[in-house]
């Protein structure tokens, strides 16, 4: 892919930049934690966006998008908004930065991913998190890492019109290979843990299904959270037990009580699975992972009949550990499978997916790999 994107901006601009990298990014467990004030615990993975980069002595950006051979021409004020959608990333990243009193001048680039698209490895922070970094360098802005996750996801907030958490960019910037990070998502604080199940391989199966959803159901499980957190006259769910729980659950609907059960539960799977991998003990975080997903199928009802029917297989074939992965009603599996039960589980879950659904998921091998970095 570098190469590919070397050629094309040799191509478009007959000169030689500076290429820069970031990951997309998965969850190995911790879903709907973040917005109760909870962990969340993602890792950095070996598909991602790069982007080659050459300052023009100008005040206008020349951007192509080599996925999508299309090309576009912007200024870095406000009024400058490009109509590309996936030009407004890295417009988005510059306003951003020119607003924390950044100073950024024109330049050229070209960018490709192979981060699939809409399948839950946050292909729009590794864009984001790519530029970021890359301008920072350049310019020598100076800018902390923490404030480079912040910068890509007020370019969602204000240009894109996301109203994302931090997660995907913070992932994308500061992944490291062997390792997976866990975010306090009150506090922001951070801390590394060992991910390098020997033996085993990590592979998401995408369901294909995307769901119609009404009536906004991810806001109405934040105000379920809410409503039971008030109750409890805590902060966040976070901070609440189960035993507080049981004990206001005369006071609350059924529905309310179901979706604190779930949170509550996930904010400890997170800290369990935390202690399992600094034990290598990959045999609970796989029973963790089947553990979060039937809280997200049965109590956060935000699973779909694809998702379930790929995690019935997954315990079918002994699968160590399978989960929806992400906000739910569509998108990923995610796998933590046995290199001997491999073959088995793919060949099983492509034919009756087929069987079932009509076509075969897709399938996406991934290894934890390192965040955004200059590569040449």
């Amino acid at each position: 892919m570098q190469q590919k994107i070397r050629a094309k901006f040799q191509e478009y601009f007959k000169t030689e930049g500076s290429v820069f990298a970031s990951p997309g990014r998965i969850n190995l467990i911790g879903e709907h934690t973040d917005y109760n004030g909870g962990f969340v615990f993602p890792g950095a993975i070996d598909k991602g966006m790069i982007a080659e980069i050459k300052l023009n002595g100008t005040d206008k950006i020349r951007a192509y998008s080599v996925d999508l051979d299309d090309y576009a021409e912007f200024g870095l004020t406000e009024n400058d908004l490009p109509k590309a959608g996936w030009a407004k990333y890295i417009f988005g990243v510059c306003r951003e930065i020119i607003k924390r009193g950044g100073e950024i001048h024109g330049f050229d680039t070209a960018f490709a991913g192979d981060v699939p698209l809409g399948a839950g490895m946050s292909s729009s922070a590794a864009l984001e998190s790519t530029y970021a970094f890359a301008l920072n360098e350049l310019f020598q802005l100076g800018i902390d890492k923490f404030e480079l996750a912040k910068i890509g996801q007020s370019t969602e907030h204000n240009y894109v019109g996301v109203k994302c958490g931090i997660m995907d960019q913070f992932a994308s910037i500061f992944g490291k290979a062997g390792s997976l990070i866990r975010l306090d998502c009150r506090s922001l604080e951070y801390k590394y843990f060992p991910f390098n199940p020997k033996g085993y391989k990590l592979v998401l199966l995408d369901t294909l299904a995307k769901h119609e959803l009404v009536d906004s159901p991810y806001n109405k499980r934040r105000e379920s959270c809410e409503r039971v957190a008030a109750k409890l006259n805590v902060e966040f769910l976070r901070d609440a037990t189960l035993e507080m729980l049981e004990g206001v659950k005369p006071e609350i609907t059924e529905e309310d009580y179901m979706r604190a059960k779930y949170v509550i539960g996930e904010v400890q799977r997170v800290l369990d699975v935390c202690d399992a991998l600094e034990a290598g003990d990959y045999e609970t975080v796989g029973q963790k992972m089947y553990e979060t997903h039937y809280g997200m199928s049965k109590l956060y009802e935000v699973s779909c009949e694809e998702l379930d029917f790929l995690n019935d297989v997954a315990k079918e074939c002994g699968v160590t550990g399978s989960r929806v992965m992400g906000g739910g009603f569509g998108g990923c599996t995610i796998n933590l499978v046995k290199d001997e039960l491999y073959d088995v589980f793919i060949g099983k879950a492509f034919a009756d997916y087929k069987a079932k659904f009509g076509f075969e998921p897709k399938m996406y091998p991934v290894v934890i790999s390192d965040g955004s970095r200059q590569l040449a």
